[in-house]
């Protein structure tokens, strides 16, 4: 009998006086644990490649989520969401115990032995056995989604953008962003959120560009609307999610993201940097234009339920939070169009954020088969 504790790391001698690596079984009988031997050095699949009927061996991913349920029967199992950069698997470990469930690392990486499956037309992973995986020997580059645009040309078309800004107040408030280096290196690497949209490193510094694109071709049709005080309010609107969020070795929400949040945090530090302005400028930095910028970025959630704690009070706030909301939500849509898994349908599944399904069929394509 092999007590729970000793689960964490096991190995055992062959005949040969070599030694396997195990796999810590989930097939109990009491408390016996079954073990596998480990092949290793084995390519990482990735979870876009997998198909229904794949076994895995020695396969390592990202446990995104763990939740420990039971069945109608009683029983225990684990309801997993696996991630690597290509996507996420939803996954299931039957007849399970709460050392398993302990063991599996939420935010951390976990070594896989299991079959996939295909379950109400979209993939699904049954977990067989599993063992610990320590950091050091996790290729981060798999398991982190990457914008697929360069990362230095965004950035430098971001600085052209705001290179363009007339009012000098503004202008110096921006370049004590710019040249602060550290908020400047998170800013190209930070995720715009988790799960939602533009979710990927690189992802905040994408959403931003696409956002001071669309007020270049915006603005000018409505002339009513300040372009400086358009253009600051987007760099700024989501820039506390560089601390709001980590994205070292996962995407998590840290300490100070979820006592204080990205609005809280962008406000505060229009404060110091307009304090910042002052230094180098050795002029006062007007408190009208340091509280609108505060107010788009506090606001342009537009609403309590979604974490804004004031409505949009003027045009420039309206529609900064409407082009943000366009940004995000085009980009929700297409991603769960292109990481649908379910060829047999024209329906993705039903995405809460979107509140709909997304129509994947190709609505120019006469050709194309519909259902009537």
């Amino acid at each position: 009998m092999v007590q729970l504790h000793y689960m964490m790391h096991l190995r055992y001698m062959r005949d040969d006086g070599g030694c396997w690596n195990c796999w810590i079984g989930l097939h109990y009988a009491d408390t016996e644990v079954h073990f596998y031997p480990l092949e290793t050095d084995m390519a990482h699949r990735f979870i876009a490649d997998l198909k229904p009927g794949e076994i895995l061996e020695d396969q390592t991913f990202m446990v995104r989520s763990k939740d420990l349920r039971t069945t109608t029967q009683g029983s225990l199992y684990i309801h997993a969401v696996l991630a690597d950069r290509t996507g996420q698997l939803l996954s299931r470990v039957w007849s399970a115990t709460e050392a398993m469930f302990r063991i599996m690392p939420e935010g951390g990486f976990i070594n896989l032995r299991g079959r996939c499956e295909n379950y109400k037309g979209n993939l699904q992973f049954i977990i067989e056995a599993i063992r610990p995986v320590e950091l050091a020997d996790v290729d981060l580059g798999d398991f982190l989604p990457h914008t697929d645009r360069d990362v230095d040309e965004m950035f430098a078309r971001v600085k052209e953008i705001l290179g363009g800004i007339k009012d000098p107040n503004i202008a110096a408030l921006m370049q004590e962003y710019l040249k602060d280096e550290s908020l400047m290196a998170n800013f190209r690497i930070a995720p715009a959120a988790i799960q939602l949209h533009h979710a990927f490193i690189g992802g905040l510094l994408e959403h931003t560009l696409n956002l001071l694109e669309l007020a270049c071709l915006v603005v000018p049709r409505y002339p009513d609307l300040n372009p400086d005080l358009m253009l600051a309010g987007l760099l700024l609107h989501d820039l506390g999610k560089t601390a709001e969020l980590g994205y070292k070795t996962n995407f998590h929400y840290s300490d100070q993201g979820t006592l204080v949040g990205h609005l809280a945090i962008g406000a505060i530090w229009i404060e110091r940097m307009a304090t910042r302005a002052e230094a180098t400028t050795g002029k006062p930095f007007p408190d009208r234009i340091k509280w609108a910028l505060q107010h788009i970025v506090l606001s342009h959630h537009a609403k309590a339920e979604f974490g804004s704690p004031k409505v949009p009070a003027f045009p420039e706030a309206i529609a900064i939070h409407y082009l943000d909301n366009l940004d995000a939500k085009v980009e929700m849509s297409v991603r769960a169009i292109k990481d649908d898994r379910n060829p047999d349908s024209e329906w993705t599944q039903f995405k809460p954020a979107l509140e709909s399904k997304m129509f994947k069929a190709n609505i120019l394509d006469q050709g194309q088969s519909t259902n009537a």
